[in-house]
């Protein structure tokens, strides 16, 4: 035995150096997964003016994506399937297309379904209900949320208390479902980050939250956009109000209207609004929202993706 110990214990040294080699590589891949990831998604209303003209058609949404975009996760916009909104088959083959293409449905932009901020309590109840209906859409289609609209005719203390009241009932139901229930800065005081931020903060229900745009901060105006040619009069600072609502965010929609030759945003300093989404450890999905009209739909989807791309590759850690 004291002939071969030598090399034995050169053996055991060697096995031991290999093994702490192999848990230094290991701890170095785990810290470069914990680096977030950017995710793209494609919000529909981006070619609201083709589907409008009837160049594109709405039930194609999941195929438009992914084949012209390379997009592969969408969020619909209820308007475009008012006819179909209780219609369980209809988006049965709705997700049917989807999943067979590999996207992933993860929201319903919900408009026009009365205010639930609304000060008059039968009015605002059914508003609430006529929501209903979108949620189980949702349902079907394995979506993670409704976004909906914190609108309401009365001064901020009133569309406040209805909102709470509104959100509380229409999370209720929503969670049930289990569908999340967020809303989204689209003018007059949903464009005041604060002021969202505490109707979620009261509400207080982990389903209930919100979608931060990069535009929409008018503050004047209902639908609210900050584009220049709409000449708000009013607007909450678009970085506070992404800053405010982050917090809750579930989603985050990348508003952009116009682009210099360098393929930046004119308007929204998107390092800036992107550095804000990565330090708040957002890690859902960024959507692609192009409503500008100096490129072509297409061409406006395709310029804010790359801008997401680029630009999150520079971002700090």
């Amino acid at each position: 035995m004291k002939k071969f110990a030598p090399s034995i214990f050169r053996l055991a040294f060697v096995v031991l150096l290999l093994s702490l080699a192999q848990c230094k590589t290991k701890t170095s891949v785990e810290t470069t997964d914990q680096t977030p990831s950017l995710k793209i998604s494609l919000a529909q209303w981006s070619i609201h003016r083709a589907i409008e003209n009837d160049a594109l058609r709405p039930e194609d949404f999941a195929a438009i994506a992914k084949n012209d975009f390379g997009i592969t996760a969408i969020e619909y916009v209820n308007s475009f399937y008012k006819d179909h909104a209780t219609d369980t088959a209809f988006w049965n083959r709705m997700k049917a297309k989807a999943d067979s293409l590999g996207v992933k449905s993860l929201l319903i932009m919900v408009d026009n379904e009365g205010d639930l901020g609304n000060p008059n309590e039968e009015e605002r109840k059914k508003a609430v209900t006529n929501h209903y209906k979108w949620v189980d859409a949702a349902k079907i289609l394995d979506c993670h949320s409704i976004r909906v609209n914190a609108f309401g005719d009365g001064i901020k203390e009133e569309v406040k208390s209805a909102m709470i009241a509104s959100l509380t009932e229409l999370g209720s139901y929503a969670a049930s479902k289990n569908i999340n229930v967020l809303i989204e800065n689209h003018g007059l005081y949903s464009a005041d980050g604060k002021w969202v931020a505490e109707v979620i903060t009261n509400v207080n229900m982990p389903n209930v939250g919100t979608l931060p745009d990069f535009g929409n901060w008018c503050t004047a105006a209902k639908w609210g956009s900050t584009e220049p040619s709409k000449d708000c009069k009013e607007a909450y600072d678009r970085y506070q109000g992404v800053r405010d609502m982050l917090p809750f965010a579930k989603g985050v929609s990348a508003k952009s209207y116009q682009f210099d030759e360098q393929g930046q945003e004119k308007i929204i300093d998107y390092a800036r609004m992107l550095q804000l989404v990565r330090d708040a450890g957002f890690n859902g999905y960024i959507g692609v929202e192009y409503e500008g009209d100096q490129l072509s739909e297409s061409e406006g989807i395709k310029a804010t993706k790359n801008l997401l791309e680029k630009t999150w590759q520079k971002l700090k850690p």
